[in-house]
């Protein structure tokens, strides 16, 4: 069965995990990746927060990055259970 996937702002829930892009404004001016990845709820919950050395020109191409490491992240996890 392929997991449902709902996509709302910078943030994605794919089946039990919600992953959500945390870009951080740098003093250079540019942006840092940062990414959650949660799942489970109330006090079962559990986080993993990941940061990226690599920075980025605009908001949005760190939220994109962060997306896209948090989703291979999520893959990845579920290959090897």
């Amino acid at each position: 069965m392929i997991p449902a996937i709902h996509i709302d702002n910078n943030s994605i829930t794919l089946g039990k995990y919600r992953i959500a892009a945390c870009p951080r404004a740098l003093p250079s001016g540019r942006f840092a990746a940062q990414v959650s990845v949660a799942s489970g709820r109330g006090s079962a919950s559990t986080a993993r927060i990941m940061c990226f050395v690599d920075d980025f020109a605009t908001h949005d191409d760190a939220a994109n990055y962060a997306l896209a490491q948090g989703l291979d992240w999520v893959h990845e996890t579920s290959h090897t259970h």
